[in-house]
């Protein structure tokens, strides 16, 4: 919910007429359309009262609790309850007295009004009754409601559907009391469509069978995908149909927003579609269903040029001369020329010593090294061979093969033995000797139209010196990783311009761990909500999107939580005691992020986000240790502009 605001002179005309509307001593016409109605008897009044958003439809009522009236008002009129309830029926102004007055009816005790939505749920095809995710209504207050609505409404015995942990608390009461209840979590599980990037695309339908190896994934970047597995990537396509979703947040779901093309989860695509496999076809994913049939030649004409659209996206200048291993506090955002835009990041939150804001040591590894383990080994004149090939261009297996055998060839390559005992000395004075994270840290991510996340490599809990320098060189190793050249060469990114650099960091045993996009991104209407979403144990599934994660959306102005789903993961992982990440089951039952945990997670969010530039949402990784908040990461979430 969006916090009270005065009415705009612009509405004054329409409001005039629902204040005549509400007190006018004539009768209605049969076919005029009034501000609210105190029964909806049938479809065609909710049609007229209500509206649709994303694939629900929606409308608002207000209950009387002196008088007992009911009234379902237009909510293409009156875009808040307070709207209608100061406006209409108390006929008061918007003065900051008379909104803390009207804003108690959110609390547990109301004074005079309760405040409640109507949802049909179009594609369960389920109705519920819900309240702001603030409402502290009680279990007495939502049985009231469920009587005065079975009363008035057309749809009989709608479930109670609980927004937040309080009211799910007194949802686990008012259903000892014979009220139908239904959370939201079995409302997303339950529907057979998602749609994550609306749009459209021509293309080359390719059903993945199911049990298809992710290594062995290659797809043509006019293709069409239908996904019949969750895979923790892709490189580079015109559209994504996936027969399993989780959400908005992994790493193939934002790499659909930032190539701008539709993305849809339908559980049923295989059996409706799966019959056009290797057709060029016309994909369109809406929010209430996605069409897929034969591209007609007109259709193709039209969307051809979309589908080719060039794109050439800058990389800044890399300073490949700098040896120098900077701890975290001393490195700035400018400093992304020298170790990469991860470690800049993250070294800016950082060095501002933000209360609140908790961030794990670590030290940046240079571009230089890379430079020079390429050099040393003559894998840089590798590199150039395989570049000016033609068959890089043209020949999708070959530049597979070449990419696979230049990686391991950057492994098997003895790193320097001066530079590990550097690298291994700063682990054990500075970082204490502890397990860390070795992570990439690129010149080619986090940039204007290019967020390049999980192109490259990360790896886990690494204990030991040998163990450092494998997990470097295969950090080094994954900027030559196919997803992440095939993404490059989609936005036009000269691959000899990109350098990896490392960044080295002590490692969590996280309790939970998630991401927090600073939108909403089931709701772009809404200014104040934060996504987060979450798994426990340590968050690397969360990206990936094999289960579907804890989500919610958080109202920063309000403290509201709204639940959209809850983990189905039966495991999680950890880190092994001697190295690397093993999996254990995990305990059923349990809230991830309570709403404590929300607020404390925001708060620490939003005191670093005036150190981003201002424009794009910033997506954050971040770690939960007991009840110890940690920020790994943070980047702006690219999204494509159309």
């Amino acid at each position: 919910m969006r916090a009270p605001r005065p009415i705009v002179l612009a509405a004054l005309g329409i409001f005039l007429a629902a204040l005549a509307a509400a007190g006018a001593p004539r009768p209605a016409a049969a076919d005029e359309q009034r501000a609210w109605v105190k029964a909806v008897p049938d479809e065609a009044t909710w049609l007229r009262y209500s509206r649709t958003l994303n694939a629900d439809r929606f409308g608002k009522f207000i209950i009387d609790i002196k008088s007992d009236d009911i009234y379902f008002i237009d909510v293409n009129l009156f875009e808040l309850h307070a709207d209608f309830v100061l406006g209409v029926l108390l006929k008061q102004p918007w003065t900051a007295e008379n909104v803390r007055a009207y804003n108690k009816n959110y609390e547990k005790d109301k004074p005079r009004f309760i405040l409640g939505y109507l949802t049909h749920h179009t594609k369960v095809d389920r109705w519920t009754f819900s309240f702001w995710e603030g409402d502290k209504i009680d279990a007495a207050g939502v049985v009231r409601v469920k009587k005065r609505l079975d009363e008035a409404f057309w749809q009989k015995d709608m479930p109670f559907r609980p927004d937040s942990p309080l009211q799910e608390k007194v949802a686990k009461e008012v259903a000892k009391k014979q009220v139908k209840t239904v959370t939201n979590d079995e409302i997303y599980k339950a529907s057979p469509y998602q749609a994550f990037n609306l749009g459209r695309a021509v293309g080359t339908l390719r059903v993945v069978p199911v049990g298809t190896p992710y290594e062995s994934l290659a797809f043509d970047r006019h293709d069409i995908v239908l996904l019949q597995e969750s895979y923790p990537d892709i490189t580079p396509v015109a559209g994504i149909i996936a027969t399993t979703f989780s959400t908005p947040l992994s790493h193939v779901n934002l790499r659909a927003g930032a190539w701008g093309i539709p993305n849809a989860g339908d559980k049923r695509a295989r059996d409706k579609w799966g019959s056009l496999d290797g057709k060029v076809v016309y994909y369109e994913v809406k929010d209430t269903g996605a069409v897929v049939r034969e591209a007609s030649a007109a259709e193709i004409a039209e969307l051809q040029d979309r589908i080719h659209q060039a794109r050439n996206v800058p990389v800044p200048p890399a300073d490949v001369t700098n040896p120098r291993l900077a701890m975290l506090p001393r490195i700035r955002a400018k400093d992304a020329t020298i170790y990469g835009a991860k470690t800049a990041n993250l070294g800016e939150i950082r060095s501002a010593g933000l209360d609140g804001v908790n961030v794990p040591d670590g030290f940046g590894v240079p571009f230089f090294y890379y430079v020079r383990h390429m050099q040393q080994h003559g894998l840089d004149a590798r590199v150039e061979a395989l570049l000016t090939d033609a068959r890089f261009a043209t020949d999708a297996a070959w530049r597979k093969a070449e990419l696979e055998a230049l990686r391991r060839a950057i492994v098997e390559a003895p790193i320097d033995g001066a530079v590990l005992d550097m690298l291994y000395k700063r682990v054990r004075l500075k970082l204490g000797g502890k397990g860390v994270f070795v992570r990439s840290s690129t010149n080619a991510e986090d940039l204007p139209g290019f967020n390049g996340a999980g192109l490259y490599d990360t790896v886990p809990n690494v204990r030991g010196k040998r163990a450092l320098g494998e997990a470097v060189k295969t950090v080094w190793a994954s900027l030559w990783n196919l997803r992440a050249v095939e993404e490059r060469t989609a936005f036009g990114i000269d691959h000899r311009a990109v350098f990896a650099g490392v960044m080295i960091q002590v490692g969590v045993n996280a309790t939970a761990a998630g991401v927090l996009v600073s939108t909403n991104l089931y709701d772009p209407r809404d200014d104040d909500g934060f996504t987060i979403n979450a798994k426990w144990g340590l968050g690397i599934r969360v990206v990936e999107g094999q289960k579907v994660p804890e989500q919610i959306i958080f109202d920063a102005t309000n403290d509201g939580t709204k639940i959209i789903s809850r983990s189905d993961e039966p495991t999680m992982l950890v880190f092994d005691e001697s190295g690397g990440i093993k999996e254990i089951p995990v305990e059923a039952g349990g809230v991830i992020i309570t709403e404590e945990r929300a607020k404390r997670l925001v708060a620490a969010v939003r005191e670093f986000l005036p150190l981003f530039p201002p424009g794009d949402p910033l997506d954050v990784e971040w770690v939960l240790e007991g009840e110890t908040i940690w920020i790994v990461q943070a980047r702006p979430l690219v999204r494509a502009r159309r």
